[in-house]
């Protein structure tokens, strides 16, 4: 049993379908992967026993799957609107100029993508991004910058600083 498989098996059994299980399995295909492919939903939908439908369509919603790699670092700036009122457009500016892309762009060495997405949930400390798994909340433009830095120092060093985590817990 591949890797994979048995990662997928064991989530699927804290679900009461295996259909329940799609979400989770396609963010252990991605981590495995690197991003969600067609050949990745197939395997899915095999080891869950689902139609491949069922996985196409969850995967092709949802902007948390990449259908493409991204880089070392995924930045996601919330552009919706409570992150717009607090000049989200600003910040995404400041990240296009500091990275050098634009936003839907991965940099030449491989080390930051750079996502407008709809909303990331943290309305109340807007504007907001995610970079990989940690929320940065209640951003300055100013501020881009040290957070950029940081990146860069842990780039070497195989990881990031833990900010806030996506699934609501703290992290050092």
């Amino acid at each position: 049993m591949s890797d994979l498989k048995a990662k997928i098996e064991e989530t699927a059994g804290h679900f009461p379908s295996r259909r329940s299980a799609i979400m989770p399995a396609l963010f252990l295909a991605q981590e495995q992967y690197g991003s969600i492919t067609n050949d990745a939903m197939e395997e899915v939908a095999d080891i869950l026993g689902v139609p491949k439908v069922w996985i196409f369509e969850i995967a092709n919603f949802y902007t948390m799957y990449n259908k493409e790699p991204v880089g070392k670092f995924h930045i996601q700036v919330c552009t919706n609107l409570s992150c717009m009122l607090r000049e989200a457009d600003g910040i995404v500016a400041r990240l296009e100029e500091q990275i050098g892309v634009k936003t839907g762009e991965t940099t030449a060495d491989g080390m930051f993508t750079l996502s407008a997405v709809e909303c990331l949930g943290s309305c109340g400390t807007a504007p907001m991004m995610q970079v990989n798994k940690t929320y940065y909340e209640d951003l300055t433009v100013e501020g881009i910058d040290e957070i950029l830095k940081e990146l860069r120092e842990k780039a070497g060093n195989g990881g990031e600083r833990r900010r806030h985590d996506a699934n609501g817990g703290d992290r050092d």
